[in-house]
């Protein structure tokens, strides 16, 4: 990964840090199904509307929205649906731990279904480290309501095995010559078609009170920065860098949810949060693997 690479993760990371703040705003007043509806809703007009400027077209032939409509299922309907739900019944803290296992599953998944994302030793030690790091960031109190709220959980762990098959899956469009904003609206398109009726069956959204302004500011935010650009950004890194890490984005998360806790609600950084941070960024240094490879260089270059 170069300088550029990790400069969007790091982007990507903000704004997918984000979301579970949007979320809990959100789900205050709306159900999950509604909630993931408006979001992918509200994101794909978005995408739409800069493709037509951009003077691009819309995705075309079977193919290609095969994979889409695959991406829209696996990677937006079934892990939006289901983090929305679960952080209905777990906290935030405990939900970015558990989503910050989404790199071993595409890892694991990637390693079986593709031929050029082999897991590595130092891949698996510098995930580890990377999951380490965000369990002492958030700190051992997140995990008191696991015994009670252990559906929530699981629905959250679900949803991060759901991404690690949508990493592999998405390696499949820039192959079939898809740029990354057009991916981005035709993943949106797919499903908002699928969530659509969803919201519709389950929560009856015309019977549901007129939400507050704070709800659609939430919602707005969530479809336009953590979603539509965010999706933008997903598909330029999976192309670029790979599934495994790109996966690795979700280390990051709980990072920059504390980081914009403390600029926006003046909220303090703990010891704690510094030591959770330094144990990411080895765990990053070390699936990057070039201070690794420059170590033993040095190490060889000596031995001579």
């Amino acid at each position: 990964m170069t300088g550029a690479d990790w400069s969007l993760l790091v982007l990507l990371a903000a704004l997918w840090g984000g979301s579970f703040f949007f979320i809990a705003i959100a789900g205050r007043e709306l159900p999950p199904f509604t909630i993931v509806s408006l979001r992918v809703g509200i994101a794909a007009l978005i995408l739409v509307a800069l493709l037509r400027l951009s003077g691009r077209p819309l995705p075309a032939g079977w193919r290609v929205w095969r994979v889409l409509f695959g991406m829209g299922l696996i990677n937006n309907v079934i892990p939006f649906s289901l983090i929305v739900w679960g952080q209905t019944q777990i906290p935030s803290g405990l939900a970015a731990v558990l989503n910050a296992t989404t790199p071993f599953w595409t890892a694991l998944i990637v390693n079986f279904l593709t031929v050029d994302e082999k897991l590595t030793a130092t891949k698996v030690t510098g995930i580890a480290i990377g999951v380490l790091g965000v369990a002492v960031l958030i700190g051992p109190s997140v995990f008191l309501n696991l015994g009670g709220d252990g559906l929530g959980a699981l629905a959250i762990l679900a949803a991060t095995l759901a991404y690690g098959f949508s990493g592999a899956l998405g390696r499949q469009l820039p192959r079939l010559g898809v740029a990354p904003m057009t991916a981005a609206t035709g993943q949106m398109i797919a499903a908002t078609t699928m969530m659509i009726p969803l919201a519709v069956l389950f929560d009856h959204p015309w019977q549901l009170p007129a939400p507050s302004w704070q709800v659609w500011a939430a919602i707005l935010g969530l479809a336009a920065f953590s979603t539509a650009l965010g999706y933008i950004l997903f598909f330029r890194l999976l192309a670029r860098t790979g599934a495994t890490n790109t996966s690795l984005v979700t280390l990051l998360v709980p990072v920059s949810a504390i980081l914009l806790g403390t600029l926006v609600l003046g909220e303090h950084l703990e010891p704690k949060h510094f030591a959770g941070m330094a144990l990411i960024a080895l765990g990053l240094v070390a699936i990057d693997g070039r201070v690794w490879r420059w170590v033993r260089g040095r190490g060889a270059a000596e031995a001579e």
